[in-house]
Formats: C-alpha cells, sequence, structure tokens
C-alpha cells in the first residue's frame, strides 16, 4: 500500500523467506503483490467500498501472504527455481527469452525482516532506548526501495528504508510516512471490525 501510495502504482516487489528446512537452504523469495494485496490496496481508495468490505480484502491478503511464505520456506517458491533454470541455460549454452525476460524485471521494492533474538533479554517497556532500527540494505533498483524492518513486542515496529539521491522517483522519508499512513489506516480498520 506505501508503495502504491508512493508511486501510484504496484511494482515486483522482493520479501526474503528463510529455507533452513533444508540442508544449506538460505533464501527464497515471497513474491508478496498479489491479486489479493492489490485488490486490498485498490479498495482502501475507493470511496464505495466499506470498511467491513476493506477488513475482509485485508484478511483475504494476509492469508495469501501466509501461504505464499509458507510455500517459500517448503521450497514451492519459485525464485530459486528460476535460478536454476539460469544457471543451467548458461551451463548448456541454451539462450532462453522467458528467462532473459523474467530476470531482468526489477525488484522495485525488497523488504526483509531483521530478526531480534535479543529483545528477550531485557524489557521493552523499562528498556525502549535499546531498541533500534538496525541494519539496511540499499535498494535493488535504481528507483526502488530497500526496506528492512524489525517487529520489537507487540507495539513497536522500526523500519530502515534506502534509496538512491540520483533517484528523482524515489524520496525514503516520503516512503516513510507512507508506510506510517498505510499502518495507521490498517490499524483503524482492524478497529472497526464487529465484536
Amino acid at each position: 500500500m506505501a508503495h502504491f501510495r508512493d508511486r501510484g502504482h504496484f511494482c515486483l516487489t522482493y520479501e526474503a523467506s528463510m529455507t533452513r528446512l533444508f540442508r544449506e537452504g538460505r533464501t527464497e523469495t515471497v513474491r508478496s503483490c498479489t491479486a489479493e494485496a492489490t485488490a486490498f490496496v485498490l479498495s482502501m481508495s475507493d470511496p464505495n467500498c466499506s470498511p467491513l468490505d476493506q477488513l475482509q480484502l485485508f484478511r483475504a491478503a494476509a492469508e495469501k501472504h501466509q501461504q505464499m511464505y509458507r510455500l517459500a520456506m517448503t521450497g514451492a517458491g519459485i525464485d530459486r527455481h528460476l535460478f536454476c533454470l539460469y544457471v543451467m541455460s548458461r551451463y548448456l549454452g541454451v539462450k532462453s527469452p522467458f528467462l532473459d525476460k523474467v530476470l531482468s524485471e526489477p525488484w522495485r521494492l525488497s523488504t526483509s525482516q531483521t530478526p531480534q533474538q535479543q529483545i528477550k533479554m531485557f524489557s521493552l517497556e523499562a528498556h525502549p532506548d535499546l531498541i533500534s532500527s538496525g541494519g539496511g540494505f540499499g535498494p535493488v533498483a535504481d528507483d526502488g526501495y530497500g526496506v528492512s524492518y524489525i517487529i520489537a513486542g507487540e507495539n513497536l515496529i522500526t523500519f530502515h528504508i534506502s534509496s538512491k539521491f540520483s533517484s528523482p522517483e524515489t524520496d525514503s522519508k516520503r516512503f516513510g510516512a507512507n508506510i506510517r499512513r498505510a499502518m495507521v489506516d490498517i490499524a483503524a480498520l482492524i478497529e472497526v471490525q464487529p465484536r
């Protein structure tokens, strides 16, 4: 939602998922810009869509995201398979227009959660100053964003947002404001649900 509000369109979005269930497993991609996610985002700017309908679309998007994450974690993602096909095509000297197209599409939004195990060692309420946004990473595309986030307890999420100064399309501070606005809007939706 933040990217759509920032740029006015959807983009190929990368979210890292761990694959440590497998020997020497590292990461797989969760392609989080799904049909369900886009339907929810579009509903948030539709004056004819009720908050309850928006909440239903949000839940459908969240369920789809969890499903995509589980698939990625269990080896049923697509990007490592595509990479393997690429490596094999290079090894065999076979040109693949499909792989050339798919692998050249830019990831304009790259996201990753940074685990923060040390928060279990102290009270967040007593020492909120010990939490930081942690490390980050640069954008993958010249006109993209790199967003790392840390979920620290029940009441705090920190973000590290990066973009290139050379890109007139991106602005990390503006994007951060769009993330905040999206989170506030989603929180308001959750509060309107019938009890």
